[in-house]
């Protein structure tokens, strides 16, 4: 019972941290609500969440990374595929070597392999803490789908860094040839599970589907189960289940283009998907709050791992160790932009500063760095604890926070008035897809017209039918067609067509509620109608 109100509090906490980062009107992202919240629990409260740092794992990363790989903007990922690996991997790579030797450098008293292990999980950025905070100051678009990327794949090799510091740690000996070899099992084999699992599936239940029709509601779980499934099988195989995930949510993208799944269940999916990710990324700040009392609480007795014995050498460490990660980040990002121009053929060009400055800035660690420290071992294979934990922990949670705070205040300030390179219209892609999608249109509506009318005494009645709905259509391809001038005209035209429809949209909505209201309509044939008008108007307002 204790479980269940414990979970029911955590969902409370959510709800309210999103309508709290409504009201408020400082520029603060939903993260810093949701951690404060936490707090407040954590302090009033007399309960502690204590998960199991696999079972964490399990049941926050799989879907999340699913998510962001089946989200994320194919093309443009590709698109800018070379600067991405170069933070995705190399950053990684390069963080997880220079923080971990600067932190064991810095507090001698942490293990070398744990150092390395504390540099794996503060290495990957979060999306979403940066996602909120775009919503108050607008990130250019290609540095938005830049950090995407990057996050997309540095989460996966930053926890793959963290499982072989942590083997080093527990074992106490590490081979880099043996672990380069294993790493390349570890991805190999991860990738082509996630790609096996997800085809497999999509192609068993597309099957399923045309044989014997589709079930809405099976659908929906089979996309929720996919992450889990992709995640446990590669970790029984020993390979990476992030990575497989990851893969999972990639190759799921490209198999949604089959267009096989009925649209009532894509627009189901999508809203139970955007809830998973409010509520999963929304419960682990909010846990991370939540352990913020206990944790600081217990600041001195974790100090004295350091060999000192004041707090606040905690918030030194939390702040060098930002700034280390900045340094670093400052320092790659800007080779990366100058081996970019010398590719280009521009070598004398200089790296726009503010622009290396905002993608530093942007570099905010959030749900998977937390999610990889709590996942750090209780106890070594001999039973002892395992060595500066819950330092690891506190500075690993000072680095969120900081972060977040850095981010917030600095990006705005560094993103104002900047301009980025021009950007390739896709207005012309759009025009383009409308007008070819509008022709395939209207040739099957006059085959199918043909077929329904053939033979039958009210004929005319067809054609009058398919007429009005290839009007529609062929005013579709005259506005995305002929001069610039004279498109933007009909452009107007059409959204002052859109405005008139949604207020009429909503006339109707509210026609129908007061029916119910007067018990003149009852509740099965309003819930139908007015589930019409929202995919109407979501189509409008869209």
């Amino acid at each position: 019972m204790e479980i269940i109100t414990i979970v029911l509090l955590l969902l409370v906490a959510v709800i309210v941290s999103g309508i709290a980062s409504r009201i408020v009107p400082l520029p603060l992202p939903r993260p810093l609500f949701q951690i404060a919240l936490g707090a407040a629990i954590g302090l009033v409260a007399n309960w502690r969440v204590e998960l199991d740092p696999e079972i964490f794992f399990l049941l926050f990363l799989p879907p999340l990374l699913f998510l962001d790989g089946w989200r994320i903007p194919r093309e443009e990922l590709f698109k800018d595929g070379k600067t991405v690996l170069e933070l995705a991997l190399g950053l990684v790579i390069f963080t997880v070597l220079g923080m971990g030797l600067f932190i064991h450098w810095m507090i001698p008293s942490m293990p070398l392999a744990v150092a390395f292990a504390l540099a794996a999980v503060i290495s990957p950025t979060d999306p979403i803490a940066v996602s909120a905070i775009a919503q108050r100051v607008p990130i250019p678009k290609r540095m938005m789908h830049i950090l995407e990327g990057e996050s997309l794949l540095n989460d996966a090799s930053g926890l793959v860094c963290l499982r072989f510091a942590v083997a080093a740690a527990l074992t106490g000996a590490f081979s880099i040839q043996t672990a380069a070899l294993n790493f390349l099992w570890v991805a190999i084999g991860g990738i082509a599970v996630g790609v096996g699992v997800t085809w497999a599936v999509a192609r068993t239940k597309n099957w399923v589907s045309r044989q014997y029709g589709e079930d809405g509601g099976a659908q929906v779980l089979i996309s929720l189960l996919i992450p889990f499934g992709s995640y446990l099988v590669a970790e029984h195989l020993h390979c990476s289940g992030i990575l497989a995930a990851v893969a999972a949510g990639i190759t799921m993208g490209f198999v949604e283009t089959r267009g096989e799944v009925a649209a009532a269940t894509r627009i189901r999916r999508t809203g139970i998907w955007d809830t998973i990710q409010f509520t999963a990324n929304g419960i682990i700040f909010v846990l991370l709050g939540e352990q913020l009392p206990a944790i600081l609480a217990g600041a001195t007795n974790t100090v004295r791992l350091t060999g000192h014995h004041e707090p606040w050498w905690l918030a030194i460490y939390v702040v060098a160790i930002n700034l280390g990660l900045a340094a670093l980040r400052f320092l790659w990002v800007w080779l990366s932009f100058r081996l970019t121009l010398f590719r280009s053929g521009e070598w004398r060009k200089q790296p726009n500063w503010r622009v290396v400055a905002a993608m530093s800035f942007a570099g905010v660690r959030g749900a998977i760095t937390l999610a990889g420290v709590l996942t750090l071992p209780l106890a070594m294979a001999d039973g002892s604890a395992f060595p500066a934990r819950d330092l690891a922990i506190f500075l690993a949670m000072g680095v969120i926070i900081v972060s977040l705070f850095v981010a917030t205040v600095g990006l705005p300030l560094l993103l104002h008035g900047l301009t980025m390179p021009q950007e390739g219209s896709q207005l012309a892609q759009e025009d383009k897809a409308r007008v070819i999608a509008a022709q395939a249109a209207i040739a099957a509506v006059e085959k199918a017209e043909h077929a329904m009318a053939d033979g039958k005494d009210d004929a005319d009645i067809y054609v009058a039918a398919a007429a009005r709905i290839m009007d529609s259509y062929r005013l579709r391809i005259e506005s995305r067609e002929g001069d610039a001038p004279e498109r933007k005209s009909r452009r107007h035209i059409e959204r002052i067509e859109i405005e008139l429809r949604l207020a009429a949209l909503k006339a109707e909505r509210t026609a129908i509620f007061r029916l119910v209201r007067k018990r003149e309509l009852g509740s099965e044939v309003a819930r139908k109608l007015v589930r019409e008008l929202d995919l109407l108007e979501t189509r409008y307002a869209g």
